[in-house]
């Protein structure tokens, strides 16, 4: 991980302040252009106590850079619902105490029993940090919850979202290039080159 941060040839590494392969997998689908490399498991766990996405992805990174120098990115997502005041937002990935995507999706399911308002939203915030500054990004896809899921691709509440932009499919359904042309993350990470450029 020493060299992290150089540009080997034309393509620039960067950390990213995570150990979720599902993250890790599709941001390098979306910036194929730059070397995403997995935080190192000496470093600890980047600290959460933000009350927004933005604040926790840039907690993230500004965590990982102080701790190696290196440009990192970071992100922080999640899912927000109408209906339940726009929760379970920041928390959404600890939204209970398993904290695993079985038992999210059940009480996803459980707290919208009886309920038509299923309008929804994923949002992403992005966070780049480097020696230069720092930079954010955001993206928001819109759907609404389904009542059952299906799909066998994606993660975490993807069974369960159907977004606008595919009628009758969830996230768990589409390809991943269909997901990161809409997604949330899709839309923040795209910002990446662009905002490594201005920070040179």
């Amino acid at each position: 991980m020493a060299d992290a941060g150089r540009a080997v040839g034309h393509l620039m590494r960067v950390v990213m302040a995570t150990r979720n392969e599902h993250k890790l997998r599709e941001v390098r689908e979306i910036v194929p252009g730059i070397e995403i490399v997995a935080l190192d498991e000496a470093l600890g766990e980047p600290p959460e106590t933000g009350d927004s996405f933005e604040a926790n992805a840039l907690e993230k990174a500004r965590y990982v850079f102080a701790r190696t120098g290196l440009p990192t990115i970071a992100d922080d997502s999640g899912l927000e619902v109408s209906a339940l005041g726009w929760a379970p937002g920041v928390r959404s990935k600890r939204w209970t105490p398993e904290a695993t995507d079985r038992a999210n999706n059940e009480r996803l399911v459980a707290s919208l029993r009886g309920i038509e308002n299923r309008r929804a939203r994923y949002r992403c915030a992005m966070a780049l940090v480097t020696s230069r500054g720092e930079r954010t990004a955001e993206g928001t896809c819109w759907g609404t919850i389904a009542l059952a899921p299906r799909g066998a691709g994606g993660f975490g509440y993807d069974p369960y979202f159907l977004p606008d932009a595919y009628p009758g499919r969830t996230m768990a359904e589409v390809t991943a290039e269909e997901k990161h042309r809409v997604s949330h993350r899709g839309q923040a990470f795209r910002a990446l080159p662009e905002l490594l450029d201005e920070l040179g």
